[in-house]
């Protein structure tokens, strides 16, 4: 199977004074085309730094990263806009809706950003909606909406503009747990359609919605293994070992 994205060595430190902190410790990971990762640990484990490295939000202190086969590392900010914009749809804890927009319009900013003209961005907005079982929402403000729902409309503006992967950072955090079931549904949905996911997450019945869970500590990978909720048979993983993925 395809890589769609390769990591090798990353390391990331932030300095706090006079203390640096290791938020990452040489990780190497693959994520193959097609598949739905997950990285799981407790919080401070490095899962959220890689996830946002990994979708070019941010940058690593060392080591290489490739997606679709292109270094990104030495991207200008531009062209990591582009690429993130293009290529690679967000999905977050906090849904990150503007509130004075309605649903329609929250889901058209990535293809405003790319300059597509406003009939098919309404278009475009309209069916990623209908994707997610919200068509009959669009003119609707997010105070007006669900926890489910407004995530709902998050993912549709993270299809939008028909990205190669998606990269979701506890994307049930938020939620009850009836809602949070619906995320998780539609997330399987998409992968089962052949979307390439990645998910960050603390808790193993989220994370078992995965084909493979990376298990993070202290700014390594410790685990590296399919979840009981494999759905590709004969689906091989590579050893574990210090910070590989």
């Amino acid at each position: 199977m395809e890589d769609f994205i390769r990591a090798t060595g990353l390391v990331k430190n932030y300095t706090l004074g006079s203390h640096v902190i290791e938020a990452l410790r040489g990780v190497s990971l693959a994520v193959r085309k097609g598949e739905f990762l997950v990285l799981m640990g407790p919080s401070g484990s490095g899962k959220s730094t890689l996830l946002h490295i990994m979708g070019c939000l941010d940058h690593p202190t060392s080591g290489t990263l490739t997606i679709q086969g292109k270094d990104v590392i030495g991207l200008n900010d531009n062209s990591r806009a582009v690429l993130r914009n293009r290529d690679i749809g967000f999905v977050f804890q906090q849904f990150n809706l503007l509130p004075r927009t309605t649903a329609l319009s929250n889901v058209e900013l990535p293809l405003l950003y790319a300059g597509v003209g406003s009939g098919e961005r309404k278009r475009r907005a309209r069916e990623a909606l209908d994707r997610v079982g919200l068509s009959h929402r669009i003119s609707h403000y997010p105070s007006q909406l669900s926890g489910g729902e407004q995530q709902r409309v998050a993912i549709a503006r993270a299809l939008v503009n028909d990205p190669g992967i998606i990269l979701a950072d506890e994307p049930t955090g938020n939620l009850d747990t009836r809602s949070g079931m619906e995320i998780l549904n539609e997330l399987d949905e998409l992968n089962a359609q052949g979307m390439t996911l990645v998910m960050v997450t603390h808790e193993r019945e989220v994370a078992d919605h995965g084909d493979r869970i990376l298990e993070m500590r202290d700014g390594l990978v410790t685990a590296n293994g399919s979840t009981s909720g494999d759905r590709r048979s004969g689906f091989v993983e590579e050893p574990p070992g210090r910070g590989d993925g």
